[in-house]
């Protein structure tokens, strides 16, 4: 078994600080419309499972996006957080927010029939479309 990367981050003012432990040293991106009126572009996150930790928690306000999911921000500055499901508490972290981002590699991409025609990622990656998406985790995205 190959041992999980530590990684913590904090948002823009401080208030929420964060912990957790990732299997792999990937970043994946979500052009999905929700993800991109979220943040004004893709989703950059790092997949922590349900080992995630904070502090400041009482800072952290959540939204339910779908009936599958939330997205949580710091109440205090608005920095977007997680993007987490509800049944399983499988939680995304925003990339930018860690500490070190050092030896991270995007490696996936989801929703890239949704993605605009105004920006392109160089790397080769996975890309999922959503249909694809939901066809894997078991939904229809209703």
């Amino acid at each position: 078994m190959t041992e999980k990367i530590e990684i913590s981050g904090k948002c823009l003012c401080g208030a929420v600080t964060f912990n957790a432990k990732i299997a792999e040293p990937h970043v994946g991106a979500c052009h999905c419309v929700m993800c991109r009126k979220w943040g004004s572009g893709p989703f950059m996150e790092v997949d922590c499972g349900t080992d995630v930790s904070y502090e400041g928690a009482e800072n952290i306000s959540t939204f339910s996006s779908s009936d599958w999911a939330e997205r949580g921000f710091c109440a205090k500055c608005g920095s977007n957080l997680f993007y987490r499901l509800k049944e399983s508490g499988q939680t995304m972290m925003a990339v930018g927010l860690l500490d070190d981002d050092s030896g991270l590699a995007l490696k996936g991409q989801v929703f890239i029939d949704e993605k605009p025609p105004y920006y392109n990622f160089a790397e080769k990656t996975e890309n999922l479309t959503g249909a694809e998406v939901f066809a894997l985790f078991g939904g229809d995205g209703s």
